[in-house]
């Protein structure tokens, strides 16, 4: 039997969602809700759904057993809820939304209503990530002392001029950290654990935004590792993001989501096996040509609801990343 699923939102992330979606067998996108009536025909259209700009009509249109979300991150947990509410499954874009208080209301209803919620962090798919983080659990890298992490990306004026909601408090949440640096915070989280205290800077110094394009932070971990992490949008013309990660027993660099140098005691311990090349160029577009790392969180996603189990990202696990940008940004107005 086929999986049908309905998008929400038809703009650029949407779009890759239902690119993503139908490259899975069995899968099919049966319904497009958005506010703009031209992208949801035109995504319509192009993949064969029912078009709906009534959020109430879309929520009922039937056979749609999963939604993906791809709206502005403010309303994640208003369409997320009453998604839930109606028992479908939720699998929204990160971040889970702009604040731990709507994370968590978004948490406490897929929960009650019994659906599984999950959250778009593709780089927890990408193959020299994963073998990352197997290192590290091994003990290849021994204690962890320190980590570098440096997302200096580009993005035109247009790219938030053009847009309704990018850049603002409202609906984006912030800037350069939430939007486009909590991808980076999600990876630190996943690859070395909690981190107990901060430290930052945020400023807008480029763009003509309501918030942050440029934010810089000391992290302490609760393993006792420390770290620096800076988030831009605004470094012409942008660089592939870099996390240099230091342990006891040596250093691994990751760039373009790749690992580029391994400096280990026991080397021969540590193999790597050639992975596809990340073809999105994250570092100067938003654009998303590879959908590979969507679908496979979509196809992980889908076999969660199948096995009643926990997707590889569900809410809890995507809330940490919200809770240590809020914090970020707590620090930087140095409350």
């Amino acid at each position: 039997m086929p999986t049908y699923i309905g998008l929400i939102g038809s703009g650029n992330i949407s779009e890759t969602h239902a690119r993503a979606a139908r490259a899975i067998p069995g899968v099919k996108v049966s319904a497009v809700y958005g506010t703009n009536s031209e992208k949801v025909r035109h995504l319509s259209n192009e993949h064969g759904a029912a078009p709906y700009t009534d959020f109430r009509a879309f929520l009922e249109h039937r056979p749609m057993e999963v939604v993906i979300i791809g709206s502005p991150s403010g309303l994640h947990a208003e369409h997320g809820i009453a998604s839930a509410r109606l028992g479908l499954h939720v699998l929204t874009e990160k971040p889970i939304e702009i604040s731990t208080k709507r994370a968590d209301a978004l948490i406490e209803a897929a929960e009650q209503s019994k659906v599984k919620l999950g959250v778009l962090f593709q780089d927890r798919t990408k193959p020299h990530i994963r073998r990352l983080k197997n290192w590290i659990e091994q003990g290849l890298l021994g204690k962890l002392l320190f980590v570098d992490a440096r997302m200096k990306w580009y993005r035109p004026p247009e790219y938030y001029a053009n847009s309704g909601w990018r850049g603002t408090i409202a609906l984006d949440g912030g800037g350069a950290l939430i939007n486009q640096g909590v991808h980076t915070i999600d990876l630190l989280l996943w690859l070395l654990g909690d981190v107990t205290r901060v430290q930052a800077k945020a400023a807008t110094l480029l763009h003509k935004i309501e918030a942050e394009d440029t934010a810089a932070a000391i992290l302490e971990f609760a393993n006792g590792a420390m770290g620096v992490f800076h988030a831009t949008t605004a470094a012409y013309p942008g660089y592939p993001r870099r996390v240099e990660i230091t342990g006891t027993e040596g250093t691994v660099v990751l760039e373009h989501d790749r690992i580029v140098a391994t400096d280990l005691r026991n080397a021969s311990a540590a193999s790597i096996e050639s992975a596809p090349v990340d073809e999105n160029q994250s570092s100067s577009s938003a654009a998303v040509s590879d959908f590979r790392g969507h679908q496979t969180l979509i196809e992980d996603f889908l076999a969660a609801i199948q096995q009643n189990r926990a997707p590889l990202c569900d809410g809890h696990e995507a809330r940490r990343s919200i809770a240590l940008v809020e914090s970020i940004y707590t620090a930087a107005r140095g409350l």
